[in-house]
């Protein structure tokens, strides 16, 4: 898509990240739209067609960064992946913006990342070499069964990768007491829970 030079944006907004290991810091968002998946709980169905949102210049997404104090930028979706990354990521690092990725895992990665997040959905598993160099692992439990496939995930990661398990928030009342308990029983895992609904904002 041109180099990556634009990108159809859903949305971009200044935060606090949610989930997972780097919540409770503030960043500056990105949501690419478009998605391969399309999760039966996805909060985000609204990304998933890419026709119906603009294709914004990249050049114009980071001036917007740049009105702002962020210090990293996060890649979110939909599925950012779909999308050439380089361009953007160059562009983020010659002004010293941080870039945090967030993706399936489903298509090779492009960019060059601070930080990354593989999310794994069952329904399309990644690709075997993005789980090389990925700094996290954060896989969604939406039922019990979830559990089995986390720990499929996790044996192809390194050692120093951190492990997330997060509630599915539709069912977090019904899931979260055995995900507590498969946690106390396999330390590895640490639990992740979307903070940023608790304090109603993006």
């Amino acid at each position: 898509m041109l180099k990556g030079k634009v990108l159809p944006l859903k949305e971009e907004f200044y935060s606090i990240q949610g989930e997972g290991f780097n919540t409770g810091e503030a960043a500056y968002f990105i949501r690419v739209a478009g998605c391969n998946i399309g999760c039966e709980w996805c909060d985000e169905k609204d990304s998933w067609n890419a026709e119906n949102f603009p294709l914004v210049e990249v050049d114009t997404i980071v001036e917007n960064v740049l009105k702002t104090q962020a210090k990293s930028v996060v890649f979110t979706g939909g599925e950012p992946l779909m999308y050439n990354l380089d361009y953007a990521c160059e562009l983020l690092k010659k002004n010293n913006i941080k870039t945090f990725l967030e993706t399936s895992g489903t298509y090779p990665i492009t960019g060059k990342w601070d930080w990354i997040c593989l999310s794994p959905k069952l329904k399309r598993k990644p690709l075997k070499e993005n789980y090389s160099n990925i700094n996290e692992l954060k896989v969604v439990i939406n039922k019990k069964s979830d559990l089995i496939w986390a720990e499929e995930n996790a044996k192809f990661v390194d050692d120093n990768c951190y492990l997330f398990l997060q509630p599915e928030w539709s069912k977090f009342s019904e899931n979260i007491k055995f995900i507590i308990d498969y946690i106390l029983k396999n330390p590895k895992w640490r639990i992740s829970l979307q903070i940023h609904k608790y304090l109603n904002i993006k």
